[in-house]
């Protein structure tokens, strides 16, 4: 629970489970999704394993660079604290990531620096073809892999590491 784990960036927040305040599209969403300073994007990290060094995060809503500039967000509130605590590897799953607008390409060729240093990677798990296709279409799939992996919940988070560690190892080995 990221609330009780002092290594995340959303250490001592504190949830209700009946007063919901948070919108996607003027759907309420339950409280414990994460507000990181977005007004259209939410998280939840579901897993962190700070010895091995990665981490699972969940999205929500609309992924707008283009006038809320979420992923500057996402980098310097959330992204940055887990760098600073080891994590090198990410896997974003973007199931519910309803749309995506693109700017420019700069927070994502900075997050891959900073992990590709520490022999770390960035994916993307389940993004809509929308969502997908726009994230495509500004050559962002550079910085951050796209899986089209949709079966990731039978998986326990150590072994959806190792399985996508391993596809990761034998793409970069041909």
């Amino acid at each position: 629970m990221a609330e009780e784990d002092k290594r995340s960036p959303f250490f001592g927040r504190t949830y209700s489970e009946f007063e919901f305040s948070q919108t996607v599209y003027n759907y309420y969403i339950h409280p414990q999704w994460d507000d990181f300073g977005s007004q259209t994007l939410y998280l939840k990290i579901l897993f962190s394993d700070y010895e091995v060094g990665y981490t699972i995060i969940e999205l929500i809503g609309e992924w707008n660079d283009a006038i809320e500039n979420d992923i500057m967000t996402l980098k310097r509130e959330v992204i940055d604290k887990l760098l600073a605590q080891g994590i090198s590897k990410f896997i974003l799953i973007g199931e519910n990531v309803l749309n995506f607008h693109s700017s420019d390409e700069c927070y994502y060729e900075e997050w891959y620096e900073d992990v590709a240093e520490k022999g770390g990677w960035i994916v993307l798990l389940g993004l809509p073809a929308q969502s997908m296709h726009d994230f495509k279409r500004t050559k962002l799939h550079h910085y951050i892999e796209l899986l089209d992996f949709v079966d990731w919940r039978p998986y326990t988070p150590s072994n959806l590491f190792t399985k996508i560690d391993n596809l990761l190892i034998k793409r970069l080995d041909k």
